[in-house]
């Protein structure tokens, strides 16, 4: 389960309480969230909503590298900042370790071995679990992997891109490096921001949707762009024909990827948490996935 635009902003502190139980009691036990989702908010929210779990049954992922505030050093993946952003993190979570912290961008303007060695200190000291990376190059991956292997430390272990139908370009090159170094994925926008769900069939925009809020949908002209509108509306016969929805046949298509360990998906309703979570376990037939790949390459 994601946070970003949700928990903290548009779900309020206990609707988000009530979201993550449901979650939890469904089999859900990942929870993503970043330093910078609603300026600390979202992991605030999300620390309040996990008291009454017990820590050792759920796994937090947080993330940093975009700017915090306008001071050079809250920003990044220098050793200063990666530090400062764990304890801060820690600290609105409500918790005394991290099982995943994720460099949530490469930053080609910090050493790669500084970035390395930073995780290795804070591995050691308890304050995190395991590293991860999100949205890195494979040739980045790579190289992060090596310079770990170099004195010892501990490799990143995930991950975090945008996969889905309409956006499969870690299949270039990124997945085969992962496959190669040990790494997994857990994807994020596996529901392309909403326009694999075919809510924007025919190209309308729902009054209250999220591509008909300015303030959130500043990262979805691709995904709304009438050509590909056009292309998730001739996917809808599969699902019918499987007697699924359009998120769980989107769902079940990104997990069928063995590198893909799971799939970031976000919710303001319980009714969207129920309906995602029936992805698991759906098999799309060779003949479906096929037919997507000619429609979507």
């Amino acid at each position: 389960m994601g946070s970003w635009l949700t928990l903290g902003s548009q779900v309020d502190y206990d609707e988000t309480s009530r979201l993550v139980h449901r979650a939890f009691d469904l089999g859900v036990f990942v929870f993503d969230t970043a330093d910078v989702y609603q300026d600390g908010e979202a992991e605030r929210a999300l620390g309040q909503a996990i008291q009454s779990i017990p820590r050792q049954h759920v796994v937090l992922a947080t993330k940093c590298f975009f700017p915090m505030s306008e001071r050079p050093n809250d920003r990044g993946l220098s050793r200063k900042h990666i530090f400062r952003s764990v304890e801060a993190s820690l600290r609105r979570l409500g918790t005394d370790y991290i099982d995943l912290h994720q460099c949530h961008r490469a930053d080609p303007e910090t050493p790669l071995e500084e970035t390395v060695r930073a995780y290795e200190d804070l591995i050691r000291q308890g304050k995190v679990l395991y590293w991860g990376v999100s949205q890195w190059p494979a040739e980045t991956i790579r190289e992060a992997c090596e310079i770990a292997d170099s004195f010892g430390a501990y490799r990143p272990i995930s991950n975090q891109p945008e996969y889905s139908i309409v956006a499969r370009g870690i299949e270039r090159d990124v997945l085969g490096t992962c496959k190669q170094e040990g790494l997994s994925q857990i994807v994020f926008s596996p529901l392309a921001q909403g326009a694999l769900t075919g809510k924007y069939s025919g190209g309308r925009i729902p009054d209250k949707s999220r591509a008909n809020d300015p303030k959130r949908n500043r990262w979805m002209s691709a995904a709304l762009d009438r050509e590909v509108l056009s292309k998730v509306d001739r996917l809808r016969p599969f699902a019918d024909e499987l007697g699924i929805s359009m998120a769980q046949l989107a769902l079940a298509w990104a997990l069928r990827e063995e590198n893909v360990a799971s799939v970031i998906v976000g919710a303001t309703r319980t009714e969207q948490l129920e309906e995602n979570v029936k992805a698991v376990g759906i098999v799309l037939p060779p003949e479906v996935c096929s037919a997507i790949d000619e429609i979507f390459p």
